[in-house]
C-alpha cells in the first residue's frame, strides 16, 4: 500500500475542518468553561455524598446560588462560567441516585434490588466497592440496562437544553467513557453540540460496551452517520494511565498505524493538561532540564493498595502530554499521520457538581474533602487525600460567540488553551512575517490572523531562509496575580528520527537577566503565609513578544506551545491551614504555587 504524503493528509484534514467548522475566523472573545463536571448521577460522586444533580450543576456554573451539600448553606460562584459539560460516568449512569429513590426500572433488576437493600442498611461502601469491582474488571451488570440508560439520559439531555442560553451561557450534553482496566486511567470525556431531541436518539457509549478507545471512535463514527450528531472526545488525567494513554501501540499491542492515527485524530482534538488530579504536562523524570516540571504532580493510581502498599505511577512518556506531542511526530515520520495532534485544555473533574477552580473558592474533589477539616481524610478505595489534589483547571476557547456551535468549532480547530484556574488571556500566533513591532500592536488579534495561524494551527514548508516567528500576548487575570514569564516549549524530530525538546524564556517581568547557563533569575515570592496574601509589587500585568526560533531547521518537523507563569500565590491548602489554625506544613503541600496557562501547540510540517 502506498504511504500517504504528509502534506496531502494535512490538506485533507484542513479541508474537512474548514467545510464543517469554517476557517479560523478572527475569534474575538475568550470563553471560559469546564468540560469535566460530575454530579449525583455519577456512581462515585453519589457515594461520596453529593446531591447536586445536572440541573443544579448547570445553575451553579451560570452563577445561580445552590445548596452546599455538606453545610446546607447557599453558595454562589464568584465569577460564572461561559460554558460547561456535565460529564457523568456512562457506567451505571444515574443508578445510585435511582437506588436512593427506589426507581421502578432499577428495582426491577436483581442488582438494583441488592443495592436498594444495601442502601437501606447504610452499606454505601459496599455499593461503591461493587461498582469499582465491576468497572475495573470490565464486567457487565444487569443495571446496565437500555431502559434505565435511556430514561436517565433523557433527563440529562433535557437539563442541558433547559440551561443552554445562546449568547449568554452554553450547556453541552456529554458523559465520561470510563475505561479503567487494571487501574489504567484511559477515561475520555465525550460531548456534543446536538440538542436534546438528537441526543435522545442514542445512549452514551460506556466501558461496559468496550474498554478499547478504538471501539469508542468506531461508535462515534456510526452515531454521527445515523443521527448527524458530532462529538469531541477528550483524554483526561493521563498522568496515571500506567503508560497507556499515549502509547506507541494500539490496544492490541500493534504499532500505531496511519488508520489508527486518522481515527483518533478525527475525535480527540484536545486533551486535559491540568485538572484536580494534578498536571499532565510533563514530569521532572521526563524533562530534567525544565525547572518548572515539578508542578502539582499526582501519581496515585486508581487501584487502591496492594499488600497494604500505595500504588504509585512510574512516570512514562505515554502518561504526559509533552512527550505525547513528541511521540506523535515520531509516529508521523513513519505513518504520515500524527495520532497525538491535540490542543491543550484544563478542566476540573470535580465530583461535587460545583465547577470552581480558584484557590480561595475550591470545594474539593468530592463531598468527602469539601471542608478544610476533612482534607486529611483518605478517599474510599484510593490512598490519597484532599490536600494532594489541585484546585484546577479551566478550558479557554477563542470563539466568535457563546453558542454550542461556535465553541464546538473552536475545539475542532484546536483554538483552545488551558489554565490551572486563573483567567489569564493568552494569544499565540505563528507565521513567517511577524516583526518585533507587532507585539505592541493596538489589535494583536488582527495582526496575528492576517499574518499567521492561531494556536492549534499548522505552518507548512518555510520560505527559503526564513525561520518561523511567533506572536505571543499574555494578560493577567483581571482580579488575579501578575505574570512572571512567558515560555515557548519546542519539540522537534532530529535527523535520527528521535524527538527532542527545549524551553525558551521569551518574555519576562522586571529587569531580570539570564545567567551564563541561560537560566532566568526567579521572580521572587511575596506570599505572606501568616495572613494568606500576596502582592502584585512584582511581576507584570501583561507580557508580549515576537520570538523567532534561533535553532530552526527547515527540514525538521516541530511543534511549539506557550507556557505562561504567574508570580507565586497562596495554594488552597494554605487557606485551609489558616482556617484550621495549623501550620501549613501539616498539609504536606507548599504554601505557594505558580499558577499557569498552556496554549495549544502550533505545528511546523516541512513536507
Amino acid at each position: 500500500m502506498k504511504k500517504p504524503k504528509l502534506r496531502d493528509t494535512l490538506l485533507l484534514t484542513t479541508l474537512w475542518m474548514g467545510t464543517a467548522y469554517g476557517a479560523p475566523a478572527m475569534a474575538a472573545e475568550p470563553y471560559w468553561g469546564d468540560t469535566h463536571v460530575h454530579t449525583t448521577y455519577s456512581m462515585d460522586a453519589f457515594m461520596f455524598g453529593t446531591n447536586i444533580d445536572p440541573s443544579a450543576a448547570y445553575r451553579f456554573a451560570r452563577g445561580v446560588p445552590v445548596i452546599q451539600p455538606v453545610t446546607g448553606a447557599w453558595i454562589q460562584i464568584r465569577r460564572p462560567l461561559d460554558f460547561i459539560v456535565i460529564s457523568d460516568h456512562a457506567e451505571m449512569l444515574g443508578v445510585a441516585a435511582g437506588v436512593a429513590t427506589e426507581e421502578s426500572l432499577i428495582s426491577s433488576t436483581s442488582t438494583g434490588r441488592k443495592y436498594i437493600q444495601w442502601f437501606k442498611e447504610g452499606r454505601l461502601g459496599d455499593i461503591y466497592a461493587d461498582f469499582v469491582k465491576v468497572l475495573v474488571g470490565g464486567e457487565d451488570t444487569d443495571v446496565n440496562d437500555d431502559r434505565i440508560k435511556k430514561s436517565i439520559w433523557s433527563r440529562v439531555a433535557d437539563a442541558a437544553d433547559l440551561n443552554n442560553l445562546p449568547g449568554k451561557f452554553t450547556a453541552f450534553t456529554g458523559w465520561e467513557w470510563t475505561s479503567n482496566t487494571n487501574g489504567a486511567n484511559l477515561h475520555r470525556v465525550v460531548f456534543t453540540p446536538a440538542d436534546a431531541s438528537t441526543a435522545k436518539k442514542f445512549t452514551p457509549y460506556s466501558a461496559f460496551d468496550s474498554a478499547k478507545p478504538e471501539d469508542l471512535w468506531k461508535w462515534l463514527t456510526k452515531i454521527r452517520k445515523e443521527t448527524g450528531a458530532d462529538f469531541v472526545a477528550i483524554p483526561h488525567n493521563s498522568n496515571v494511565s500506567k503508560g497507556k494513554m499515549f502509547d506507541m501501540a494500539d490496544s492490541e499491542g500493534r504499532p500505531i498505524s496511519a488508520e489508527y492515527a486518522r481515527n483518533r485524530m478525527m475525535w480527540e482534538v484536545a486533551a486535559e493538561v491540568t485538572q484536580i488530579k494534578g498536571t499532565s504536562e510533563t514530569h521532572p523524570a521526563l524533562s530534567p532540564t525544565d525547572e518548572f516540571a515539578g508542578f502539582e504532580l499526582y501519581t496515585t493510581l486508581l487501584q487502591g493498595r496492594k499488600d497494604g502498599v500505595k500504588a504509585v505511577a512510574r512516570p512514562s512518556e505515554a502518561d504526559y502530554l509533552r512527550s505525547a506531542l513528541k511521540r506523535g511526530m515520531e509516529i508521523q515520520q513513519r505513518t504520515g499521520v500524527n495520532p497525538y495532534k491535540v490542543g491543550l485544555i484544563g478542566s476540573s473533574d470535580t465530583h461535587t457538581g460545583l465547577a470552581s477552580s480558584d484557590e480561595d473558592e475550591f470545594y474539593g474533589k468530592s463531598v468527602i474533602d469539601m471542608l478544610p477539616a476533612d482534607k486529611e481524610k483518605e478517599f474510599p478505595g484510593i490512598p490519597t487525600n484532599g490536600w494532594e489534589m489541585s484546585a484546577s483547571g479551566l478550558a479557554a476557547v477563542w470563539a466568535t460567540e457563546n453558542t454550542r456551535e461556535a465553541i464546538f468549532a473552536a475545539f475542532k480547530r484546536r483554538e483552545v488553551y488551558a489554565t490551572t484556574g486563573p483567567r489569564i488571556m493568552l494569544r499565540f500566533f505563528g507565521g513567517f512575517g511577524f516583526n518585533a513591532e507587532d507585539a505592541s500592536a493596538a489589535d494583536i488579534a488582527s495582526v496575528g490572523y492576517a499574518r499567521g495561524v492561531p494556536m492549534g494551527g499548522d505552518l507548512l514548508r518555510a520560505p527559503k531562509d526564513k525561520a518561523p516567528s511567533f506572536l505571543v500576548h499574555a494578560v493577567r487575570d483581571p482580579i488575579g496575580a501578575n505574570l512572571d514569564r512567558v515560555q515557548i516549549i519546542k519539540g522537534w524530530v532530529d535527523a535520527s528520527g528521535k524527538a527532542q525538546e527545549r524551553i525558551y524564556d521569551v518574555a519576562w517581568s522586571g529587569n531580570r537577566t539570564m545567567d551564563v547557563n541561560g537560566k532566568l533569575e526567579a521572580v521572587g515570592d511575596t506570599v505572606d503565609t501568616e495572613n494568606v496574601r500576596y502582592s502584585n509589587s512584582i511581576g507584570s500585568p501583561q507580557l508580549s513578544r515576537v520570538w523567532v526560533d534561533p535553532d530552526f531547521n527547515p527540514s525538521e518537523t516541530a511543534f511549539y506551545y506557550v507556557r505562561v507563569l504567574q508570580i507565586p500565590t497562596p495554594r488552597f491548602s494554605l487557606y485551609d491551614a489558616k482556617a484550621l489554625q495549623i501550620d501549613h506544613s501539616e498539609t504536606g503541600q507548599p504554601a505557594s504555587i505558580q499558577e499557569r496557562a498552556y496554549s495549544s501547540p502550533i505545528w511546523y510540517n516541512p513536507k
